[in-house]
């Protein structure tokens, strides 16, 4: 950039960036002409303009100004306007602030804000009128109004002025130099005196303002006060020489200044600043080493108050944060050799019985202890002017020495011993040691969160062990639980092979005996006479016994094998069966014992799974949760996989008790019902089908381990937060969910089976009780016993005719029907409570569907007269009647259309027209029953034969109208 001057010699020193401007005549003629001539014109015409440039770029001269020393960046800015300014570019003296540690950026905001508000203030209180925008002020302070006219009071006011202020900044030069106070510069500051405010001294640093615009005038006056003291402390040779320590005497007030030489010392960037701050350390660390020695002298004597605490605040003012003081009162602490607190670890293994664990005695260690480290923080509170850091170091070295001293040997020998043991010891010493932590008192003065430290020191103790401890609780519970459940299995196995050992060994001994007898008789027919009794081993006289004892007691009917009536057979318990005992002789007959057998399988369907059971697999789960949850508290990590571990656990749980003993009994019941016959069950008469009712008990009982897992998910695992029951991929939400879904579906295929036994009952009531006389009171001959209704095998005599002229009075319900009612009724209502409403819907559905159909087959079956007609439509009125209560529509319209049914029998034979069209009308059944169907059903009418071919003749002749 170039300037336009007058011709005038420039100035050798021009800032950066100017150009030099310097004056040529072009000829000779012109500078002649410019001697004589006084034109301002004809000379500028005869200037020349140079243009020069500096030497070295602004931005190399500004990196260089960082790195002088600070009496010369005086005499630097001393030698041009534009170096003064890069001189005392605020940015500068910022940068050396922040250095030393004094800057604050928001004070430095907030100060700029208030001063810009303070002058939008002034100048609105300034203002010429409201509304109206001000004039800019003159250079003489009057308004461009007021300067159009002179005023000789207002001139000599100004004037006045003007001479105040030459004055004040005269004054100002004289005390403040270039921002800094008037001080020898040649020497490096070495050569100035210290204030006489000593206390001013010290706080130079620590009352340092951050105001923008003003950095220079605050370092200044901070370079004022310590650099003489910095530059002589740095050529001393000994450590009585520095000056610091000849004006300050007081330990105290030493640690401070040197505090303050520290941080000045960092904004030294001159050369040979680094063996400069290396001089100040070595003669810090001196006066350090000293500190601690009276430290350390005062502690031998357990001074505490006197000057432990002093040369405890002396280096906390030297060095903040130190750990010299603070290691030192630790290390040499007495209570790592206390032995009050040195308790043995292996009481808690001694004092208690043979492969257990008693923690009485770890309770006692860590309330000894506990009171010793409370004791000690109240000491360190009147110490250490910083406690709690202290403090915390303190239980630390505790951590260290004492307490894993104490637990590592202890959890080591109790895992050799028994891991029972061993995962009690790991848990309750942990909830002890937090206990601790949380009962200790650290001193006041400072904001450490006591609950996160305590963790902190906890996780450091236990977290080598952590793994392993995880590790032998799931195994230990899943060893436990399966040992338990394959005890309850070889135990029912057991009860069951001896049931049938029973059953059937003397029917199987019987035909071993035979088939020794015939071996003996053929022996005795091959061999000779001579050798008979001595090659048998048989008594003279019988050559045709039993080589056999045990078949002479068979051919009594005693049984061959000893009774089994005290082996172990599970009802409710296993090992107790009183609701089906052995019978005390074996069977003959080998259909006798099978079916002696099957009811035995059958009566003992309900103790397939237990309950106590469940209930000790979910014990031994809680315990084992329980013991793991304590964990959980530690968070991060090791708290993840303490929640992790909990939900293994709950998910084991499940999969052994569903998987292994709750869906295997259910397998087991439904084999069971599938086997079940009722004409091979001798007794009828318990009000239900006695294997569905030990059925649904079991039924019952997987309902109660359902709620039960519900209850332990509730309180275990959902209301402490370890398991999300909204989150769908919870592994603990998926495993309850597949252990229901597994209940539901055994539970569905032993009532589809029971369903089967159910309605296999019915047919079995149908065939064996009702009597041809409920629905033919006339009598019955004997075409239509055949027709009537027997089922091979399940004859029986046919009932005597009423006497001549008798008549029936009992309109009501016949008993097949009332019996048939109240069984299946009787089965339905069982269920409720102890299934969902959906499962019991279905159910109740299927099971309504098959008594129709076993009603239908069991009409098909009987002869039905007139008179019978009224019992008939008694009996279809007390299944629609109880269909009603089931409230399902759909299959209330089947019970509907089969009373409907029931009155083609109460048709007179005169009015075989009406019962065509009553057979012909298909809407009159709702669409269950077709015209076919209802023809079939009027086939059974007593008087059949009689009527059947009007009603033809009548049925062809709705046809023919039809068409």
């Amino acid at each position: 950039m170039s300037n336009i001057t007058p011709l005038r010699r420039a100035p050798t020193t021009g800032g950066v960036g100017t150009g030099k401007m310097t004056a040529a005549t072009t000829t000779t003629a012109g500078q002649k002409y410019h001697q004589h001539s006084t034109s301002i014109l004809k000379t500028l015409q005869a200037t020349e303009m140079l243009d020069t440039k500096p030497v070295l770029p602004a931005e190399i001269i500004a990196t260089i100004l960082d790195y002088l020393p600070v009496p010369d960046l005086l005499r630097f800015a001393r030698t041009s306007r534009r170096y003064k300014e890069m001189v005392y570019d605020d940015t500068r003296w910022v940068a050396r602030l922040k250095s030393m540690g004094v800057w604050d950026e928001a004070e430095a905001r907030k100060r700029f804000e208030e001063a810009v508000q303070r002058r939008r203030q002034q100048t609105i209180s300034s203002g010429v009128g409201r509304g109206q925008p001000i004039p800019p002020p003159s250079p003489t302070g009057t308004t461009k109004r007021e300067s159009l006219f002179f005023d000789a009071d207002l001139e000599q006011e100004r004037r006045q002025h003007e001479l105040l202020q030459i004055q004040l900044q005269k004054q100002q030069i004289s005390d403040l130099r270039d921002g800094f106070e008037t001080m020898k510069v040649s020497g490096g500051g070495s050569g100035g005196e210290p204030p006489r405010d000593v206390e001013g001294l010290l706080l130079v640093v620590k009352n340092a303002r951050s105001i923008r615009g003003h950095a220079r005038q605050e370092y200044g006056r901070i370079y004022g006060a310590l650099a003489p003291f910095y530059f002589d402390l740095v050529r001393a040779r000994t450590h009585t020489d520095p000056l610091v320590f000849k004006v300050f005497r007081d330990p105290d007030r030493q640690a401070r200044m040197l505090a303050n030489l520290r941080s000045f010392a960092r904004s030294d960037w001159a050369d040979g600043a680094e063996g400069r701050r290396e001089k100040l350390e070595g003669m810090t660390g001196i006066f350090e080493s000293a500190v601690l020695r009276e430290f350390e002298q005062g502690y031998e004597f357990w001074d505490v108050d006197g000057r432990m605490k002093k040369y405890a605040h002396v280096l906390e003012v030297l060095n903040p944060g130190s750990s010299a003081g603070v290691e030192l009162f630790i290390q040499k602490h007495p209570i790592f050799a206390d032995r009050e607190v040195l308790a043995n670890a292996m009481d808690c293994v001694n004092q208690a019985m043979a492969d257990s664990i008693t923690l009485e005695p770890s309770r006692r260690f860590f309330e000894v202890l506990g009171r010793k480290v409370n004791e000690q923080g109240e000491i360190i509170g009147r110490i250490f002017p910083r406690p709690q850091r202290v403090f915390w170091g303190f239980v630390d070295k505790v951590r260290e020495e004492i307490m894993v001293e104490y637990i590592t040997p202890l959890f080591d020998d109790a895992h050799q011993r028994s891991i029972p043991s061993y995962l009690r010891a790991v848990s309750g010493i942990f909830e002890q040691t937090m206990l601790f932590l949380r009962t200790l008192t650290p001193p006041k003065g400072g904001e450490v969160d006591q609950e996160a430290k305590a963790k902190e020191i906890a996780l450091r103790i236990f977290e080598p062990h952590i793994d392993l401890y995880f590790q032998d609780e799931i195994d230990t519970f899943t060893a436990q639980a399966e040992r338990e459940v394959g005890e309850w299995e070889k135990k029912l196995s057991e009860q069951e092979a001896s049931a049938e050992s029973f059953y059937m060994g003397s029917f199987a001994n019987r035909q071993a005996d035979k088939k020794d007898f015939l071996t003996s008789f053929k022996k005795v027919v091959m061999m000779p006479v001579t050798v008979l009794p001595t090659s048998l081993g048989l008594p003279i006289g019988s050559p045709f016994a039993s080589s056999k004892p045990a078949a002479t007691a068979a051919a009594n009917g005693g049984p061959s094998t000893p009774s089994r009536a005290g082996s172990p057979a599970p009802a409710g318990t296993p090992g107790d069966r009183a609701s089906s005992p052995l019978p005390g002789k074996a069977f003959a007959d080998e259909l006798a014992a099978k079916a002696a057998l099957m009811t035995s399988r059958l009566e003992g369907i309900k103790s397939l799974f237990s309950i106590e059971v469940a209930l000790s697999l979910v014990h031994g789960a809680k315990a084992s949760l329980g013991r793991v949850a304590v964990f959980i508290q530690l968070g991060g990590q090791v708290g993840g996989e303490a929640r992790e571990m909990c939900e293994t656990i709950f998910v084991t749980l499940l999969r052994i008790l569903g998987n292994g003993h709750v869906k295997p009994g259910f397998d087991k019941a439904v084999t069971h019902l599938s086997q079940y016959n009722p004409r091979e069950v001798s007794e009828h008469e318990k009000g239900g089908v006695a294997p569905l009712v030990t059925f649904i008990e079991l039924v019952n009982v997987g309902d109660l381990i359902s709620q039960m897992i519900d209850v332990f998910y509730e309180q275990q695992l959902a209301q402490p937060k370890i398991a999300d029951r909204n989150d769908f991929l919870d592994p603990a939400g998926m495993a309850k969910k597949k252990f229901e879904q597994m209940l539901d579906e055994s539970v569905a295929a032993g009532l589809n089976k029971g369903i089967d036994v159910l309605m296999d009952e019915v047919e079995y009531i149908c065939a064996t009780t009702q009597s041809p006389t409920d629905y033919n009171p006339g009598g019955i001959s004997a075409p239509d016993s055949i027709l009537s209704g027997t089922i091979p095998g399940m004859e029986k005599a046919p009932a005597p005719k009423p006497p001549a002229g008798a008549i029936d009075m009992d309109i009501g319900p016949s008993k097949t029907a009332q019996r048939i009612k109240d069984l299946v009724a009787s089965h339905t209502s069982m269920l409720v409570g102890s299934t969902d409403k959906s499962m019991l819907d279905v159910f109740n559905g299927e099971v309504g569907l098959r008594l129709f159909t076993a009603v239908c087959k069991h009409l098909k079956r009987q002869r039905i007269s007139t008179e019978g007609a009224i019992k008939l439509i008694a009996d279809m009125n007390l299944y629609f009647e109880y269909i009603r209560t089931l409230k399902n529509k759909d299959l209330l319209a089947y019970f509907k259309a089969l009373r409907e049914l029931s009155q083609i029998y109460l048709i007179d034979a005169k009015h075989a027209k009406e019962m065509a069209t009553i057979i012909a009308d298909g809407d009159r059944f709702g669409g269950i029953f077709r015209a076919e169907e209802v023809y079939e059903y009027a086939e059974r009418r007593a008087d059949w034969y009689q009527v059947k071919r009007e009603v033809e003749r009548a049925m062809y002749g709705l046809e023919c109208c039809v068409m």
